[in-house]
């Protein structure tokens, strides 16, 4: 017979492991790629957030995913319930440190408009140009602060007084694209929970096994006499 709770549990923990490879995929692409050149204004407004995320961090943190699968493996494979303990240990410090970086993420959200102020000061005019381009926007606050990069968008200081400045638009780029990440994030601390949770299913269905098998030995024993 199909025991379903193992079954389930196959099917959380395959979900865990594509978590953890998509995590460190993406952070190990990312750090490789973030810091290049960038050809347009979404992609380098979208590299100059990259650069400030935990991607460190995340590397860790799927490595770690992808360590804590391969100790399910045992768990899974053999009766004993020391293995699943441990497991659960290790899912709940993964569910901690996921935690952890989805809030780092959050913060980001919280102090934008200077964060990227900052980083508009930081750029070359390439790179204030492509924003300014994507955004139709002149300047940071406004067209004099900082003062604008001539380009098309912004061909004169009379031109450029007449549309906003970048920071609106950049804040709401921000904010929607960080917050599809660290949901992510929080979406994959639901998944440590959920393990955590099949894992506890899993050692309670293993015991009562071994306790009815008990019984049942016990009373084959009493039969034979």
């Amino acid at each position: 017979m199909v025991n379903k709770v193992q079954l389930a549990f196959v099917a959380i923990d395959g979900l865990f492991a594509v978590m953890g490879a998509i995590m460190l995929g993406f952070s190990v692409v990312v750090i490789n790629t973030c810091f290049n050149p960038p050809n347009e204004g979404e992609e380098a407004a979208r590299d100059l957030l990259y650069q400030r995320f935990p991607l460190t961090a995340g590397i860790a943190n799927g490595a770690l995913t992808l360590f804590i699968f391969l100790v399910t493996i045992p768990a899974l494979l053999t009766p004993s319930r020391g293995w699943l303990k441990f497991a659960a240990y290790l899912v709940v410090v993964d569910a901690l440190f996921t935690l952890i970086i989805g809030l780092d993420l959050w913060i980001i959200t919280l102090k934008t408009k200077q964060e990227f102020f900052d980083i508009w000061m930081s750029q070359p005019a390439r790179v204030q140009d492509l924003l300014q381009t994507k955004f139709q926007c002149c300047g940071y606050i406004n067209s004099t602060t900082p003062a604008f990069v001539t380009d098309a968008t912004c061909p004169s200081p009379a031109a450029a007084a007449l549309i906003k400045g970048c920071a609106a638009p950049l804040i709401s780029f921000t904010n929607v694209f960080v917050d599809n990440i660290f949901t992510a994030a929080f979406g994959m601390v639901g998944v440590d929970v959920a393990l955590i949770m099949a894992l506890a299913c899993l050692s309670k269905d293993r015991k009562e096994r071994e306790r009815f098998r008990y019984i049942d030995q016990k009373n084959g024993t009493k039969g034979g006499f």
